[in-house]
């Protein structure tokens, strides 16, 4: 039996004031034309289905075209919500999905539904666990079983009453570590600090697959059949060196799995380029890649530049952040107190950053003597 096993789509995403429903678009039909290809029996979603609890509609019909073109070719959905996700959303219409194979579990109930496959070698059981916070699992469970993620996790993983000969696979969508061990992660994803809101790998012992959402970056946990499919696209800067794809399980039987990753390849990709601006508008260095990719500049260059964002939108369409990097900007870094913590700033060292971060470019003395004034009128110290 093969799975094809895909997260966090994050559909109706913005990123740095960019839509990115065209990409979404673009590699969504990719995956359409993967699964036409590879022919799973399933394919799992592990959560995160779109960018927010409310999604605009252009995100609704995307999810729609892409559920129904599955479904046209045949294919089962099993799918879950993700902390980005509104549950209750998702179960609308939910059953009357359900009649076209679209399995979709929103909200928690206090139990984890299963839905069954089989093979020449028997039985698939598949168990669709939706985002699960302890508040959420407390009514069910009580105050004592879910003090925290992990033992709200393994209460709820305890109705599932495994049958031990059979193939159990788990579609999950939560922050699971293995012992002191944690994996890798990137600036879009949100984490609680401390790992409050972690899930030891452990709890998942009675799985023969564990199809992971909620990080970015494919990767395994623990041991190789409990994995993070990660996202299709990359979604923030941090994401830039990561090689995104989809996984195919391959189920033999019980004991036996193989897993393959598919690379994705985007519509346009999310790099940074580094160096003087010179020399990163050169036509040489534009002809080196698609200079319709996501970029993130980060100048060397020692003298002030007239309108830096500019110049490098005339070549570069997609530009979405600048940064600088050089002796000056050090110095100013390392100059302040206030570095690293913006509780220490004052109202114009955080204005000025601020507006690098929008414009790409310092402020102006005038630019600042205007915000100077604005301060001292609403009552702050501007040094």
């Amino acid at each position: 039996m093969k799975l094809l096993h895909l997260s966090d789509l994050h559909i109706g995403k913005r990123v740095c004031e960019f839509s990115m429903l065209d990409d979404q678009r673009f590699i969504l039909e990719q995956i359409v034309g993967i699964a036409g290809d590879v022919k799973p029996d399933a394919v799992l979603i592990a959560g995160d289905l779109y960018d927010r609890s409310i999604p605009v509609g252009e995100a609704v019909t995307l999810l729609d075209d892409f559920l129904t073109e599955l479904a046209g070719r045949g294919i089962p959905v099993f799918a879950i919500s993700g902390n980005h996700d509104s549950p209750e959303r998702l179960d609308f219409g939910s059953r009357i999905m359900r009649e076209h194979r679209v399995t979709i579990a929103g909200t928690f109930q206090g139990t984890v539904p299963r839905a069954d496959l089989s093979d020449s070698f028997g039985a698939v059981h598949i168990y669709l666990l939706p985002f699960l916070r302890p508040a959420a699992a407390q009514p069910f469970f009580g105050a004592e079983k879910t003090g925290s993620y992990d033992g709200a996790v393994r209460a709820a993983i305890e109705t599932a009453a495994l049958c031990p000969d059979k193939r159990n696979i788990l579609v999950a969508h939560q922050f699971v570590i293995s012992g002191s061990s944690e994996p890798l992660r990137c600036d879009s994803e949100t984490v609680s600090v401390g790992g409050l809101d972690s899930v030891d790998v452990s709890a998942f012992d009675g799985f023969d697959y564990v199809a992971l959402g909620h990080l970015h970056g494919p990767q395994k946990i623990g041991r190789d059949s409990v994995r993070y499919a990660g996202s299709p696209l990359k979604y923030s800067f941090s994401e830039a060196r990561q090689k995104k794809s989809v996984t195919v399980i391959e189920l033999g039987e019980k004991g036996k799995l193989e897993l393959t990753q598919i690379p994705l390849k985007p519509l346009r990709d999310m790099r940074e380029i580094r160096g003087p601006i010179a020399e990163l508008t050169a036509p040489e260095t534009v002809a080196g890649a698609n200079p319709e990719d996501y970029i993130r500049a980060v100048l060397t260059d020692e003298d002030e530049i007239a309108d830096p964002a500019g110049k490098l939108r005339a070549v570069y369409p997609n530009l979405m952040r600048i940064d600088f990097e050089n002796r000056r900007m050090n110095a100013e870094n390392s100059g302040t107190a206030a570095a690293g913590d913006p509780s220490r700033r004052t109202p114009m060292q955080l204005f000025e950053e601020f507006y690098r971060d929008r414009s790409g470019s310092p402020m102006s003395e005038r630019e600042r003597e205007i915000i100077g004034k604005i301060i001292e009128e609403a009552g702050e110290e501007t040094v």
